[in-house]
């Protein structure tokens, strides 16, 4: 079977989840599948980056980069369904896309495309009115998700929304999870990794962590409030400092990091560097208001660092018992969840354990397997129907 990759997303300067999934599969679908023969699809109309140039190992994994102008490339497909990708790609069997995007697909080519979440659909005033515009007149990810033969959901959460907000057929969802890098691990604490890492942010002896995209749906003003009153009096918990890492919006900082000079915003975070920032950090926070899988829930466990996430939508089957569960709602309630993991050491020792465990039902190995089975499922049940 000859199956198309979409892997544009991977020509971002830098990734995020979206661009993390799509590089583990790329790592362990060829690996895994020698029988079948992948085609990777990008373009960019500046150079394209090498961040693929490691998989030209596989002998059943090819690239096709183009370098039609995105803008011109994204308007051919929105107004005149053309050119199909499937025919650049040499006529492929199936087209597999990991996430939503601009696609023109032929009638005879299954399209298999992957919903990490619709939160711009629950929580649209958490986004910006040109991005709300570009998902409901242009990508129109519900016409795609209803014209797919196939869906794949990250989470039950997200499989639940398809259904309910797109009127998804529960039949035409897959359910498969994230996994995570085998490189977020327990690290020995006198490791040369943690002192270089520690040495290069600049980061404190005691932290809190958070990491991700630095935006409203994270919830990052109630962590900063309730570290804030963490801090206030004296006490064995003011020594904690907290740092925020990842991508974020420059008027954020200027508002909210700069009032306090115990919180650090370290900005976008190396992919090599985080296991040891997890490793070092005393907790991680995330109450977000809204994930589809939440990546770094994972991460977090499997370096057993102590996690407190919100009740709600995914971060429950991620996280299991093994997280302090807050509402987001309510940063007084985040508080006390700092409070009783950072001075309760059993705690923070049962939290870590939990984690370990917890990671053990995650991989990218089993992610690619149930792809793969997901991926050739589809395309038969297509050939049947349209036979």
């Amino acid at each position: 079977m000859k199956i198309g990759l979409d892997v544009r997303c991977l020509e971002e300067k830098n990734i995020s989840g979206v661009g993390e999934y799509t590089l583990a599969l790329l790592e362990v679908l060829p690996k895994n599948d020698r029988r079948g023969e992948y085609i990777c699809f990008s373009n960019s109309f500046r150079k394209n980056k090498k961040r693929l140039d490691s998989f030209r190992r596989f002998e059943n994994l090819n690239t096709r980069l183009f370098h039609f102008p995105n803008k011109i490339f994204n308007f051919f497909i929105w107004y005149f369904n053309w050119p199909k990708i499937d025919r650049l790609l040499e006529k492929a069997d199936v087209f597999f896309a990991p996430n939503i995007n601009f696609l023109a697909i032929s009638k005879k080519c299954p399209l298999i495309v992957t919903f990490h979440d619709l939160s711009f659909e629950r929580f649209p005033e958490f986004f910006s009115p040109k991005t709300r515009f570009w998902h409901r007149c242009f990508v129109e990810p519900k016409k795609i998700a209803r014209k797919a033969a196939g869906l794949i959901a990250v989470s039950d959460s997200t499989k639940k929304d398809l259904e309910n907000i797109y009127g998804i057929t529960p039949q035409k969802i897959r359910v498969i999870p994230h996994g995570f890098s085998k490189n977020f691990r327990v690290l020995e604490a006198n490791s040369l990794d943690l002192k270089d890492v520690q040495r290069k942010y600049g980061l404190p002896e005691h932290f809190i962590l958070f990491l991700g995209n630095i935006e409203p749906r994270k919830n990052i003003s109630a962590i900063i409030a309730a570290f804030e009153k963490l801090t206030k009096n004296k006490n064995s918990l003011e020594k904690y400092h907290l740092v925020l890492a990842g991508l974020g919006q420059p008027q954020f900082e200027k508002k909210e990091i700069r009032k306090n000079e115990k919180i650090r915003w370290l900005g976008y975070v190396e992919r090599q560097d985080r296991p040891a920032i997890y490793n070092l950090a005393s907790l991680f926070v995330y109450p977000s208001y809204f994930e589809g899988f939440g990546l770094p829930l994972l991460e977090a466990m499997a370096c057993g660092t102590p996690v407190i996430t919100s009740h709600n939508s995914s971060m429950p089957e991620v996280a299991g018992n093994a997280a302090v569960f807050v509402n987001p709602d309510k940063p007084q309630e985040i508080l006390r969840a700092m409070q009783s993991v950072l001075a309760d050491e059993k705690l923070r020792a049962k939290l870590s354990e939990r984690g370990q465990k917890q990671t053990e039902n995650f991989s990218w190995e089993k992610c690619g397997r149930e792809t793969r089975k997901a991926l050739e499922n589809i395309f038969l049940e297509f050939r049947s129907q349209t036979n």
